[in-house]
């Protein structure tokens, strides 16, 4: 029974993985073409404004286009970022190539690697060298295993 136990629940945590993967990819692509329109928007405005021949202000309009970019390029990295955690894997400092998470040097251009902790590997570290007094024992765990589950979700 364990190991049919284990046999799904590994199937559940893959099945989790490649879908979360799918979704950030669409919104990713989604973003992709939002940005497009934008850059779509800003030039028809700058023409229009020549055909015109007028003294329209356009810089006001234009840079709140340009903000929305900055955000929406923000979202795109933050999923890429996600789906490389998901994937057990970081990006070279140096090159940008993607790479194992444990890597200490980039297989693309030896670059030597700086290992970041997550937040929860943060946390669990602090836990784990923190002075616990005996009556507190029973709570540490708990919040040990919850931020296990929270990293394996994340």
């Amino acid at each position: 029974m364990g190991f049919l136990n284990y046999l799904g629940k590994k199937t559940t945590e893959t099945t989790y993985k490649i879908t979360k993967e799918a979704k950030l990819k669409m919104k990713i692509a989604e973003n992709k073409q939002e940005i497009s329109e934008i850059y779509k928007s800003i030039g028809r405005k700058i023409y229009e404004n020549h055909v015109r021949e007028e003294n329209i202000d356009i810089e006001k309009p234009i840079k709140r286009s340009c903000i929305k970019i900055d955000k929406i390029t923000r979202e795109i990295e933050d999923a890429r970022k996600e789906i490389l955690f998901l994937n057990n894997k970081k990006q070279c400092e140096n090159c940008y190539a993607e790479i194992e998470k444990e890597a200490n040097f980039c297989p693309k251009c030896g670059e030597r690697q700086t290992n970041e902790k997550t937040v929860f590997e943060q946390a669990e570290e602090k836990l784990e060298h923190s002075e616990i007094s005996p009556q507190n024992e029973k709570e540490a765990e708990i919040v040990k295993e919850e931020l296990q589950q929270k990293n394996n979700k994340e």
